[in-house]
């Protein structure tokens, strides 16, 4: 059994179509300052097209581009040495970009920087149409907090970041259920709570009463044992040690420092891209530990064409149907539209094992957005409205 989610996106008709094949439209003159930008910088601006016009001086430049959404856009200076550059329509939501400067791509110093892409980076807000479930409001706020802790399985510090519920400093006696939640490649322990806003999403899910009061623990997915040096100076490929540094190092000591409901009914995982297969594997060897599962943009690795052989997939932890329902509370995979390959293909041969298996699950389609933050922001935002319930 499957239940499908989907939600109404209305697409304003100042909208175009994808940014190749589209017709030249006139660009209309309301630009804004983005949402992310420096504090008093007119520069990055939206418009209502979802055009994002970029400025920089750079007078000694020959040539200058916008990077944005797998697209080099030239931009024009002045007589002033000010380079100007306007893209074409986006998607809605939150996207890296660059600037091109003679070859060597740069951030926006007119943009707040994020982490991704495996860098610091400059990043631009087109403003979505349900933006609301992630806005600032005023409604109680939880905290985000910075967790450093040393791990001896990696011989190094190591960071999280805590959100903990509206409520929890006030309230000494009251314990919470905790959700995992991983960020993807290349990007690290501060992307959920910045990009992703995921306490914002929690504030007003708790709000509204629509999400059960909740800590959120978010790690950084890379870790991996220290390297011996050998003769040869050569380094071997590092194996992800991820799933032992969670569970024999990060588990028990939230469950020491918070006041944390420690059981597997009371505790969920989830991850996007790199960290749904992560916390896929993680959740099915782990079964003891975890009674939820939310993959967004993902499940495992393994090519999208083949059919899934539950018998040998992740060892056989999917062969038992009976069990898994009566284990997982909630397995839940969210996946855009318009996401690229190879991700549709691989939820797609994920699904069709659990159906095949009479594995129940929630699908959930986040409506005209790919593999990107808005796609996430939603898939966390119907996915922590099903927990702990």
């Amino acid at each position: 059994m499957k239940r499908f989610l989907s939600i109404s996106i209305i697409i304003s008709g100042m909208f175009f179509q994808s940014v190749k094949g589209q017709e030249k439209q006139q660009i209309v003159e309301d630009f804004k300052p983005s949402s992310v930008n420096q504090p008093g910088q007119q520069y990055p601006q939206v418009n209502s097209q979802a055009r994002v016009r970029a400025r920089i001086s750079a007078p000694q430049a020959n040539k200058v581009q916008l990077d944005l959404g797998g697209t080099k856009y030239d931009m024009v200076k002045d007589e002033k040495g000010i380079w100007t550059g306007v893209s074409n329509p986006q998607d809605e939501g939150f996207h890296y970009y660059q600037l091109n400067i003679d070859g060597a791509s740069v951030p926006d110093p007119g943009s707040l920087y994020f982490y991704g892409a495996g860098r610091l980076g400059s990043g631009i807000e087109i403003p979505s149409v349900d933006q609301d479930f992630f806005a600032l409001k005023e409604v109680p706020h939880g905290l985000v907090s910075e967790n450093i802790y040393f791990s001896k399985i990696t011989n190094s510090f190591r960071r999280c970041f805590i959100y903990t519920p509206p409520g929890y400093n006030e309230n000494i006696k009251t314990r919470y259920p905790v959700l995992y939640l991983q960020h993807g490649s290349f990007e690290d322990e501060t992307g959920w709570a910045v990009q992703g806003k995921a306490n914002l999403i929690l504030d007003n899910l708790i709000a509204s009463k629509q999400a059960v009061p909740m800590i959120i623990v978010m790690d950084n997915g890379y870790a991996y044992k220290p390297q011996i040096n050998t003769a040869s100076d050569k380094k071997e490929p590092q194996e992800s040690v991820f799933e032992e540094v969670l569970i024999t190092e990060v588990i028990p000591m939230i469950d020491t420092k918070f006041r944390t409901m420690a059981n597997r009914e009371q505790r969920a995982i989830s991850g996007l891209s790199m960290g749904a297969n992560q916390t896929m594997r993680i959740v099915m060897n782990h079964l003891d530990k975890f009674a939820y599962y939310g993959g967004f943009s993902g499940t495992s690795n393994y090519p999208s064409s083949d059919e899934i052989d539950p018998a040998k997939f992740l060892g056989g932890k999917f062969n038992d149907a009976k069990t898994i329902n009566k284990q997982l509370k909630v397995l839940w995979l969210g996946l855009g539209t318009k996401e690229p390959n190879p991700f549709p293909g691989s939820v797609g041969a994920f699904r069709k094992m659990l159906d095949k298996q009479g594995i129940k699950y929630t699908f959930y389609e986040s409506q005209a957005t790919a593999h990107e933050w808005l796609t996430w922001r939603r898939s966390l935002n119907q996915y922590a409205s099903l927990l702990f319930k």
